[in-house]
């Protein structure tokens, strides 16, 4: 079956750096993940743009107001969310997020919730809809807990998502990580919202035994996500990312694989994906 990664990271991040080396045991470069993606049939992938202008500050408030991938060499079936920093977000930067989706690579728009002291519903992001909207692109809000001690939780809670999807109603949302640890209320804001999504990406960290520990059938670390996604009964919505390169791709396919009732794998791993991120085609 081919596979898609919704959500993965290739940008110069010292937590990433780090947790590839201390947790996931994983090269953390364009070799680590083509083979990765080869091994395991994943046609294409989507990076989570993200930088930091100072080795560990991100969340860094001084990093460019549209962030991309900065890692070298991007494998080319690789499309790009770019990164939003609401800090330095001005008229300019909407001008050139509206040339820079016109580019085939660009598939979607990031939104690091909790990183950064903004709710999703606030002025800033505005403009951000409204260029989404233009070019039929998908958001993505980083939602539930975050890898960073300096950001802000409740910025992050995914009921926070129903009020711009009820006023932006012809706009795709995504509430990366299912708003883990509150993935019940995700379930529930995609349940009444029929324009939100989720990728279930980031939910494990670690190597393929740390995977292994949560597939033990006396492992009920997972119960609310699992019961999250019987309450949301919207399986056609559910996405298919890892949040490499916390995780390897394989292990985590393979436990989601066991949670998602077989008979969605194919929108699950594949189909959606390409609905959300309709420029994915082009590269694929």
């Amino acid at each position: 079956m081919k596979i898609i990664d919704a959500h993965v990271h290739f940008s110069r991040i010292h937590t990433f750096q780090q947790t590839a080396v201390d947790a996931s045991m994983l090269a953390y470069d364009h070799t680590g993940i083509e083979r990765e993606c080869q091994d395991e049939n994943v046609i294409a992938t989507v990076g989570m743009g993200v930088e930091e202008s100072v080795t560990g500050a991100f969340p860094d408030h001084s990093a460019p107001d549209l962030m991309g991938l900065n890692l070298p060499n991007r494998p080319q079936t690789m499309g790009i969310c770019i990164g939003i920093n609401p800090f330095r977000f001005s008229t300019e930067s909407a001008e050139k997020l509206d040339a820079l989706l016109e580019e085939k690579e660009y598939v979607g728009v990031k939104i690091y919730l909790g990183y950064y002291p903004y709710y999703a519903f606030d002025d800033v992001y505005q403009p951000v809809y409204e260029l989404a909207k233009k070019h039929r692109v998908p958001v993505v809000f980083h939602t539930g807990d975050t890898y960073a001690e300096g950001a802000i939780l409740k910025y992050a809670h995914p009921l926070t998502i129903d009020e711009v999807a009820v006023k932006h109603r012809d706009v795709t949302f995504v509430m990366a990580h299912l708003g883990d640890p509150w993935c019940l209320t995700a379930a529930e804001v995609m349940y009444k919202n029929r324009n939100v999504y989720a990728d279930l990406s980031g939910l494990i960290v670690g190597t393929t035994d740390k995977v292994a520990q949560h597939m033990k059938k006396d492992n009920s670390y997972f119960d609310h996500f699992k019961h999250a996604l019987i309450y949301g009964d919207a399986y056609e919505r559910y996405m298919f990312g890892t949040d490499w390169p916390l995780v390897p791709i394989k292990p985590y396919a393979e436990w989601l694989g066991g949670i998602i009732p077989e008979k969605h794998h194919e929108a699950f791993f594949h189909d959606t994906a390409l609905h959300v991120f309709p420029k994915l085609h082009a590269l694929i």
